[in-house]
C-alpha cells in the first residue's frame, strides 16, 4: 500500500491518508485491478482492507488523528454486516478506532444494484465509518447515483480540478457541486490538485479539503508529511497517472 494525504487547508492537518494499492513493482491500482478475476474479487478486496489497516498502523498512523481512508469494491460484498467482519476484527486488533475508517467507493464501477449500494452505505453508517464517493463527476453515473443514495463524503474528479482558476465551465460546476453538497449535509474533497491557483480557487469556493501532488505524493508503506503550498510555475508538471 501508498498511502497520500488529504489535507484540510484550514486548519493545516492532514483529515486523512488514502490507501492506495500497488503492484509488486509499484504499478498503478489500475494495473492491478486488471489482473483481478470475477472469482478473486471478494478474497482481494478483503485483503486490501487487512493490508491498508496494517501497513497504516505500522507506518505511525496512531500517532495521529487522520482518518484511514480505504477503496472498496462494492460489487465484491455480498452481504455488508458478513463482509466487515474481518475489517472490524483486524482494527481491533491494531488498536484502530473504527471511527477513522472511511471507506471509498468509486463511481466509475458500475453499479448494478442501487440498492445494494445503498445497504452497504446504511451499514457503514451505523457502525460509524465516514464514506466517500469517489472520482464524482466521471463513469457511469454521476447526479443520478447521488440522488439514490448520499456519502458522508464526495470526491471530486480530479479532471473538474485541473485548470479550474483557468476554466469557467469548471468553476460554475464545481461551484454548483459545492452549494449542492452544502445542502445535503455532505463534505467534498478535491482530488488531484497540482497548483496553487487551482488550491486556492477551491478554498474560496468552500472546498478545504484537498489531495494531490501539491501538498504530497503517494508513498509506499509511509505516511508522507504535506509539504507547504509551492509557487504555481508557469509550466503545470504532467499529470500523473491514475492512482
Amino acid at each position: 500500500m501508498a498511502f497520500q494525504p488529504i489535507v484540510d487547508v484550514t486548519s493545516r492537518e492532514v483529515f486523512a491518508y488514502e490507501a492506495l494499492v500497488r503492484g509488486p513493482n509499484g504499478e498503478g491500482a489500475a494495473h492491478v485491478l486488471e489482473n483481478v478475476s470475477e472469482a478473486d474479487r471478494y478474497a482481494f478486496d478483503q485483503q486490501c482492507r487487512v493490508a491498508a489497516i496494517r501497513q497504516a498502523v505500522d507506518a505511525g498512523i496512531l500517532a495521529t488523528d487522520a482518518h484511514l481512508s480505504i477503496n472498496f469494491l462494492p460489487n465484491a460484498v455480498y452481504s455488508p454486516l458478513a463482509c466487515i467482519q474481518l475489517t472490524l476484527k483486524t482494527a481491533e486488533e491494531v488498536a484502530l478506532p473504527q471511527h477513522r475508517l472511511m471507506f471509498e467507493f468509486s463511481e466509475t464501477e458500475r453499479i448494478a444494484d442501487s440498492d445494494h449500494i445503498r445497504a452497504i452505505m446504511k451499514t457503514y453508517a451505523e457502525i460509524g465509518f465516514q464514506t466517500a464517493l469517489d472520482d464524482f463527476g466521471s463513469g457511469y453515473a454521476g447526479l443520478s447515483l447521488l440522488a439514490d443514495f448520499q456519502t458522508s463524503h464526495i470526491k471530486l474528479d480530479m479532471h473538474l480540478v485541473r485548470g479550474i482558476d483557468r476554466d469557467r465551465a469548471r468553476q460554475a460546476i464545481v461551484t454548483s457541486v459545492s452549494e449542492m453538497a452544502a445542502r445535503l449535509g455532505t463534505l467534498l474533497i478535491a482530488e488531484g490538485i497540482e497548483t496553487t491557483g487551482e488550491a486556492e480557487f477551491l478554498t474560496s469556493a468552500g472546498i478545504t479539503l484537498h489531495q494531490g501532488f501539491l501538498y504530497a505524493r503517494p508513498e509506499l508503506g509511509k505516511l508522507p508529511q504535506p509539504f507547504e503550498a509551492r509557487p504555481a510555475s508557469a509550466t503545470r508538471p504532467p499529470l500523473a497517472p491514475r492512482p
